[in-house]
């Protein structure tokens, strides 16, 4: 804050002595000026990037797990499909003997989850048609009935009920990599039927007269994304030819076989893991968020919050095995996208404006300044002598192009600020800790920064 001393009285209003004022301690320091001249004709995160965290970088990993080529996800919000398929293939192109350029079909697993989603939506409505409209719960469900985020517990019911496919099965499509337009659509056609179904309820309609008017919403829901993203395969012809240029052919797979005999992943097994220091929220406890899934009696999401250490152990632990880490994170802060940097030292902003931010995680999340906006996998960490954290490899699903040929780095204390979530295998999480996964887990509240979808 300015240590200037203002000569005006707070009334309330901004009037002439407080512009005065205001503009009086602004050209009283050359430093504004300066700052001024550069941030006019620049970006300000380009003006405030340290040279000096640039020129420390350091590339180099202690354990460092054998990458795959980048995936992009184009202009899509489907990070957390991407992450969660590339943890994936990593044992499917071990099994095949592929070579590393090999991705699933992250356009099949879209078209499932939008789906399921849309019924997900509709069944809410049904749920809550004595809810009032303007009601907070009611304009939080019309809010994005069929966004392209998700969540880790999305993907297994995803995988679970339709399996896999490999990319050149059902293809990348113009709207499956630009979604605004589809989104749109859809978002209309779910809002439409769910204004249909609650002015029947409130006109008198019986439960099973409104929930009838839920299928012909659904033909219209599959039609629309067989348009946009093509139809899912039931089966597809699958052959290849290995690293060696040794020739495959196993035939007619369905999606649920060939994830099966080429993956096989005990997705089960798994365990997400939070940092969430609010004051609302304790430790060692298990959550769920209300009206947060895509499959309808599917798995319900469920989260471990724990202290960010016990993320970080149970997280290097599974790299030191063998195995990447998918994770959720808040992305955007203190993010240099072309070099692929995640320094929470990367911009000296005190140094343009004076000031330096202040506030902590908690009260971050509790001002609505922090949520989960990103799912990534961990593919390497650098520990020190003491098996401790000096900083995380990153795989991203934003191309090649950007950080190190689609890879990035997250140093420690950014982990420590803008780290959410991890999953890992259940043997890396605290023993003491195992039997609170099998506890009824805290409804959170739709709106509750942890309900946030990585996108």
């Amino acid at each position: 804050m300015s240590n200037h001393t203002f000569l005006y009285q707070d009334t309330g209003a901004i009037g002439s002595d407080l512009l005065w004022d205001l503009r009086r301690e602004f050209e009283s320091d050359p430093r504004w000026r300066q700052s001024m001249n550069a941030v006019c004709h620049a970006p300000v995160s380009k003006v405030a990037r340290s040279a000096r965290v640039f020129a420390a970088t350091d590339f180099t990993f202690s354990h460092h797990l054998e990458e795959n080529k980048a995936t992009s996800q184009g202009a899509s919000g489907r990070c957390w499909l991407f992450a969660a398929l590339n943890t994936l293939r990593v044992v499917a192109i071990e099994r095949m003997e592929l070579e590393d350029d090999f991705e699933f079909s992250q356009n099949h697993l879209m078209f499932w989850d939008k789906m399921e989603k849309a019924n997900y939506f509709l069944e809410s409505i049904l749920l809550t048609l004595d809810e009032p409209t303007d009601g907070r719960l009611i304009a939080h469900l019309l809010s994005a009935p069929v966004q392209d985020g998700g969540q880790w517990h999305m993907f297994v019911n995803l995988v679970r009920k339709y399996g896999v496919v490999p990319k050149t099965a059902m293809p990348e499509t113009d709207s499956s990599g630009r979604t605004g337009e589809l989104n749109y659509q859809l978002t209309y056609l779910l809002r439409e039927a769910a204004c249909r179904m609650r002015h029947a309820h409130h006109s008198g309609a019986t439960e099973a007269e409104v929930r009838a008017m839920k299928a012909p919403a659904l033909i219209e829901a599959y039609r629309m994304l067989a348009i946009h993203l093509g139809v899912p395969p039931r089966d597809f012809f699958w052959q290849w030819r290995d690293r060696d240029n040794k020739h495959h052919r196993e035939g007619t797979m369905t999606p649920l076989r060939f994830y099966e005999k080429f993956v096989g992943a005990d997705l089960g097994d798994m365990a997400c893991l939070i940092h969430c220091p609010q004051a609302s929220k304790s430790f060692e406890t298990l959550y769920t968020i209300r009206f947060l899934g895509n499959v309808v009696g599917g798995e319900p999401i469920k989260y471990l919050n724990v202290e960010v250490d016990v993320m970080k152990t149970a997280a290097a632990n599974q790299i030191k095995a063998g195995e990447p880490v998918w994770f959720g994170c808040d992305v955007g802060k203190c993010l240099d996208r072309d070099s692929g940097l995640m320094d929470v030292d990367l911009f000296e902003y005190d140094l343009v404006y004076g000031r330096a931010p202040s506030m902590t995680k908690a009260e971050r999340l509790d001002y609505g300044h922090a949520q989960m906006t990103h799912a990534m996998v961990f593919t390497g960490v650098d520990l020190d002598a003491s098996d401790k954290p000096l900083k995380w490899r990153v795989e991203n699903s934003w191309g090649d192009k950007a950080g190190d040929g689609g890879f990035m780095q997250m140093t420690d204390r950014w982990f420590d600020e803008h780290n959410y979530e991890v999953v890992v295998r259940k043997r890396y999480v605290p023993e003491a800790l195992l039997p609170v996964l099998d506890t009824e887990p805290i409804a959170l509240d739709p709106w509750d920064p942890m309900g946030a979808l990585a996108c």
